[in-house]
Protein backbone atom coordinates (compact mmCIF):
# COMPACT_ATOMS: atom_id res chain seq x y z
CA UNK A 1 0.00 0.00 0.00
CA UNK A 2 1.69 3.16 -1.25
CA UNK A 3 1.14 6.43 2.08
CA UNK A 4 2.91 9.04 0.80
CA UNK A 5 3.14 12.25 3.83
CA UNK A 6 4.51 15.55 3.57
CA UNK A 7 6.08 17.60 5.99
CA UNK A 8 7.95 20.65 6.68
CA UNK A 9 5.50 23.27 5.57
CA UNK A 10 4.98 26.33 8.20
CA UNK A 11 4.80 29.83 8.08
CA UNK A 12 7.37 31.69 7.17
CA UNK A 13 7.70 35.90 5.82
CA UNK A 14 8.25 37.08 2.07
CA UNK A 15 11.59 36.29 1.20
CA UNK A 16 12.42 33.05 3.30
CA UNK A 17 12.69 29.53 2.76
CA UNK A 18 11.07 26.09 3.32
CA UNK A 19 12.32 22.85 2.50
CA UNK A 20 9.74 20.28 2.00
CA UNK A 21 10.05 16.32 2.68
CA UNK A 22 8.46 13.12 1.39
CA UNK A 23 9.24 9.66 1.80
CA UNK A 24 8.34 7.20 -1.60
CA UNK A 25 6.52 4.31 -0.59
CA UNK A 26 5.56 1.01 -1.61
CA UNK A 27 7.19 -0.57 -4.59
CA UNK A 28 10.38 1.53 -5.00
CA UNK A 29 11.51 -0.37 -8.09
CA UNK A 30 8.00 0.81 -10.08
CA UNK A 31 8.10 4.76 -9.60
CA UNK A 32 8.96 6.57 -12.48
CA UNK A 33 8.67 10.06 -11.13
CA UNK A 34 7.98 12.32 -8.01
CA UNK A 35 6.90 15.50 -7.82
CA UNK A 36 4.78 18.48 -6.09
CA UNK A 37 1.27 19.78 -6.88
CA UNK A 38 0.12 22.42 -4.76
CA UNK A 39 -3.74 23.52 -4.42
CA UNK A 40 -4.15 27.30 -3.82
CA UNK A 41 -7.01 28.52 -1.64
CA UNK A 42 -9.15 29.55 -4.06
CA UNK A 43 -9.16 25.55 -5.17
CA UNK A 44 -6.77 25.74 -8.65
CA UNK A 45 -4.28 23.52 -8.57
CA UNK A 46 -0.82 23.34 -10.32
CA UNK A 47 1.89 21.16 -10.88
CA UNK A 48 5.37 22.64 -9.30
CA UNK A 49 7.87 20.26 -9.57
CA UNK A 50 9.18 16.44 -10.82
CA UNK A 51 12.00 14.73 -10.39
CA UNK A 52 12.75 11.44 -12.78
CA UNK A 53 13.64 8.52 -10.21
CA UNK A 54 15.96 7.02 -12.45
CA UNK A 55 17.57 9.87 -14.29
CA UNK A 56 16.85 12.48 -11.71
CA UNK A 57 16.46 15.13 -14.49
CA UNK A 58 14.00 17.57 -13.07
CA UNK A 59 10.94 19.90 -14.48
CA UNK A 60 9.79 23.02 -12.78
CA UNK A 61 6.68 25.06 -13.45
CA UNK A 62 7.53 28.58 -14.71
CA UNK A 63 6.01 30.46 -11.64
CA UNK A 64 8.42 28.64 -9.06
CA UNK A 65 11.57 28.45 -11.54
CA UNK A 66 14.81 29.74 -9.96
CA UNK A 67 13.17 29.74 -6.69
CA UNK A 68 12.59 26.15 -6.08
CA UNK A 69 14.61 22.85 -6.07
CA UNK A 70 13.50 20.08 -6.53
CA UNK A 71 15.95 16.57 -5.14
CA UNK A 72 15.68 13.10 -4.44
CA UNK A 73 18.35 11.23 -1.94
CA UNK A 74 17.58 7.59 -1.80
CA UNK A 75 13.91 6.92 -0.97
CA UNK A 76 13.47 10.52 0.10
CA UNK A 77 12.15 13.35 -2.25
CA UNK A 78 12.23 16.81 -1.12
CA UNK A 79 11.32 20.62 -2.36
CA UNK A 80 13.00 23.83 -1.18
CA UNK A 81 11.44 26.62 -1.58
CA UNK A 82 13.28 29.79 -1.24
CA UNK A 83 12.35 33.87 -2.15
CA UNK A 84 9.04 33.06 -1.16
CA UNK A 85 6.16 35.31 -1.72
CA UNK A 86 2.98 35.41 -0.48
CA UNK A 87 0.96 33.89 -3.81
CA UNK A 88 3.56 30.61 -2.96
CA UNK A 89 0.89 30.33 0.17
CA UNK A 90 -1.24 26.92 -0.94
CA UNK A 91 -1.30 23.05 0.19
CA UNK A 92 1.20 21.06 -0.87
CA UNK A 93 0.96 17.48 -2.04
CA UNK A 94 3.51 14.97 -2.34
CA UNK A 95 2.86 13.00 -5.79
CA UNK A 96 4.12 9.50 -6.67
CA UNK A 97 3.83 8.39 -10.46
CA UNK A 98 4.47 4.70 -10.66
CA UNK A 99 3.78 1.48 -13.01
CA UNK A 100 1.54 0.46 -10.06
CA UNK A 101 -0.59 3.64 -10.80
CA UNK A 102 -0.06 7.57 -9.39
CA UNK A 103 -0.78 8.16 -5.65
CA UNK A 104 -0.71 11.41 -3.53
CA UNK A 105 -0.58 12.83 0.46
CA UNK A 106 -2.60 14.48 2.34
CA UNK A 107 -0.23 17.74 1.79
CA UNK A 108 1.50 20.25 4.39
CA UNK A 109 0.37 23.59 4.52
CA UNK A 110 2.55 25.94 3.03
CA UNK A 111 2.01 30.11 4.15
CA UNK A 112 3.90 33.03 3.59
CA UNK A 113 2.63 36.44 4.85
CA UNK A 114 4.34 39.31 7.04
Amino acid sequence: QVQLVESGGGSVQPGGSLRLSCAASGNIDSIRAMGWYRQFPEGERESVASIRWSSGVSSYAMSVKGRFTISRDDAMVYLYMSSLKPEDTAVYHCTQDAETGDYWGQGTQVTVSS
